[in-house]
């Protein structure tokens, strides 16, 4: 039961950061066309998206 209290919380939060660093990415994408500035905020946004994904593959091995 251990294994899989920790396959649900990683994946869990791999899906959470996953689709908050793409909707992110798209806001920062919006603010680049705007006019603003977005490299820092995109940048950011990236790093959150990749570690979503890193914590949702690798979450598997609980399983």
């Amino acid at each position: 039961m251990k294994n899989k209290a920790k396959w649900i919380i990683q994946a869990s939060s791999g899906l959470i950061l996953t689709g908050s660093g793409l909707s992110l990415a798209i806001d920062a994408g919006i603010t680049k066309f705007q006019g603003g500035d977005w490299f820092y905020y995109g940048t950011g946004a990236l790093i959150v998206f990749q570690a979503g994904l890193c914590l949702l593959i690798d979450s598997t091995r609980h399983k």
